[in-house]
């Protein structure tokens, strides 16, 4: 297919995106992809030309084209020539900041072009963002997201340039007077954090093998003081769970000394989101994540901590089973990837405080427990060899609660058990009987 004619008929198709049928609409963008399929250069340069000459086109066609640029960029990107390539992330660039108000769907369609873009030209991409985002000057918030997606979607390619967007970055924080900014910086911080702590997991293939954690201490210590100090103390439930995302992540790149110290505030901070939030799978993972980063450096205060954080995970494993969803389902995962954390650094602290609860004849409780013990069982078996004896013997009651979800548990606890080689120590005979007797049951009278 020759250049004019790919240009003529893209024309045509970019002409056809404002017919009132949605359908049609739809139509002329999977043409426009399918176009790009054979001549990705051609129909990208025709989709740039056509914004650049039609400034009035309403901002929702302007998202289909940009949506349709972001498809062929992501499929085609190893094929793009450097001018091409230019063109598009200046467009992109200006489509996403024209206007300063939010107009999300168009601005996100843009940032996502220059995301796609960014895969392979991050250099490129940065300069121009670079350029947005100059000391002193509050940013366009989608400038911030671009950085942020760009890290995530670019690990190698974005962690070099940290330094430096973060440095520019911090005193933005304190001028950031909206929560709608202010959640914008903290999922911000929140990617940056995360794609800082996948470069160094990766070092043995990171470009610059020299990156140290230290390397980005001093600012992220900076930023935590912003938002564990002042943001999360705000009324807005939306800026409160952006930043407790943010400061898991963020507790792994703190200097140790600044993350022991902070540790008897931080935690008892970030369990008090329980009451304040519904949904709390976010703070959960924030939570084993603040626990994993405490545990890796070695914290003391950790064990003054732990009866609260013992009794509020509980009380989260412990909901009632009537609300499960998969919310609930995500913070129950996330919860019990805590429990693991706490069961390989005090096994003695956390049995000590788990089997007894196996005692209440409270459904809720003891089912919980039960879920707990399966899961520790599993995921921190060196630490429960030692423990099997108690935790068998502490099974005595629950074999005798004749309610179906507690059988139900027992079950599953008694299976894990047996991977681990519990059924052979004394007291372990008593599991094979249960499971033989629950099969022995008649039908009707199975776990109902």
């Amino acid at each position: 297919m020759s250049e004019p004619y790919v240009k003529k008929l893209s024309t045509i198709l970019l002409d056809s995106v404002t017919d009132k049928d949605p359908l049609v609409q739809e139509q002329v963008c999977s043409a426009l992809c399918a176009l790009g399929e054979s001549q990705p250069e051609e129909t990208l340069s025709a989709c740039e030309e056509h914004l650049r000459q039609h400034e009035k086109l309403a901002h929702p066609y302007r998202t289909m084209v940009l949506r349709a640029m972001e498809t062929i960029v992501s499929n085609h990107i190893s094929e793009l020539g450097k001018d091409v390539t230019r063109a598009i992330i200046l467009l992109a660039s200006s489509e996403m900041t024209k206007v300063k108000d939010l107009v999300s769907d168009w601005q996100q369609a843009a940032s996502s072009v220059l995301v796609a873009v960014g895969k392979r030209f991050v250099g490129m991409v940065m300069e121009e963002m670079l350029g947005k985002f100059q000391p002193g000057v509050l940013p366009h918030c989608f400038v911030v997201q671009t950085l942020a997606n760009l890290s995530v979607f670019n690990v190698f390619g974005m962690v070099p340039f940290l330094t430096s967007v973060l440095s520019t970055m911090l005193p933005m924080l304190g001028m950031a007077k909206h929560d709608s900014m202010r959640v914008v910086f903290c999922c911000a911080l929140q990617r940056f954090s995360e794609s800082t702590l996948e470069y160094l997991a990766n070092l043995d293939q990171a470009p610059d093998p020299t990156v140290r954690k230290d390397t980005f201490a001093s600012d992220i210590s900076s930023a935590y003081d912003t938002l564990f100090h002042h943001w999360l103390q705000s009324r807005e439930a939306k800026l409160r769970l952006a930043v407790v995302e943010a400061l898991g992540p963020m507790s792994h790149l703190l200097p140790s000394e600044k993350l022991e110290e902070q540790l008897p505030k931080l935690l008892p901070g970030v369990l008090a989101l329980y009451k304040k939030h519904a949904e709390t799978s976010h703070v959960s993972k924030s939570l084993g994540q603040i626990l994993e980063a405490a545990v890796s450096v070695g914290s003391r205060t950790l064990e003054v901590q732990l009866d609260s954080l013992l009794a509020a995970l509980h009380a989260q494993i412990c909901v009632p089973v009537e609300t499960s969803s998969p919310l609930v389902t995500s913070n129950q995962k996330e919860v019990l990837r805590c429990f693991t954390v706490l069961a390989c650094c005090s096994p003695e602290r956390l049995l000590a405080f788990l089997l007894p609860k196996l005692d209440t004849s409270n459904e809720r409780t003891r089912v919980g427990t039960l879920q707990v013990l399966r899961h520790i069982i599993n995921s921190a078996a060196a630490q429960m060899e030692v423990k099997k004896p108690f935790i068998l013997s502490s099974m005595r009651l629950p074999l005798l609660d004749p309610n179906s979800k507690v059988k139900r548990a027992v079950v599953q606890v008694i299976s894990a058990m047996a991977h681990h080689g519990y059924l052979e120590q004394p007291g372990g005979e008593a599991m094979l009987e249960y499971i033989v007797q629950q099969c022995a049951l008649p039908p009707e009278a199975q776990w109902r």
